[in-house]
């Protein structure tokens, strides 16, 4: 019998919440060694996911290029207010702000080559599992590779 996604999925998920600070998300994924967070409201409903990647984004060299260049525009050869560039420095941004959704989410009773064959086909690391509309777990690609590894036969099932 192949294994299902509830008995494969890490139940004790990191959550983040949508009004939380990049900051706050950093320091959430470094402390529990994670690479990415399911983003949920109060009742547990998923409302997106954020990863390391999303986290990184307004800290490229693309959008440095972008706040140079409207800064020039507004400064218009004058000095801008030290308190105002102090401002822009740092990044007030929430979580909802960055976050990816809609979220490509399972349901609890799928079966191993299912969760593989949606992982694949959207080129994603893990999968939020949901139950009803609220999170109860997730499985990561290291999930699925442990549940070959106990239980061979459903590699077969999978190719």
């Amino acid at each position: 019998m192949t294994p299902t996604a509830e008995s494969i999925m890490t139940r004790d998920v990191v959550t983040a919440r949508p009004e939380d600070s990049v900051a706050a998300v950093a320091k959430l994924l470094c402390d529990h060694g994670v690479s990415a967070a399911p983003v949920c409201d109060e009742q547990g409903r998923l409302l997106g996911m954020v990863s390391e990647g999303d986290l990184m984004r307004p800290f490229g060299q693309k959008n440095k290029l972008k706040r140079s260049w409207w800064l020039s525009l507004l400064a218009e050869g004058t000095g801008l207010a030290p308190e105002f560039l102090d401002y822009l420095r740092l990044d007030h941004r929430t979580v909802r702000t960055l976050m990816t959704s809609p979220v490509v989410t399972a349901p609890d009773d799928s079966g191993v080559p299912d969760l593989a064959d949606l992982l694949i086909r959207h080129n994603i690391k893990r999968v939020p599992i949901v139950r009803e509309g609220k999170l109860v777990g997730i499985v990561s690609r290291a999930d699925i590779v442990r549940a070959l590894a106990r239980e061979p036969e459903t590699a077969i099932e999978i190719v």
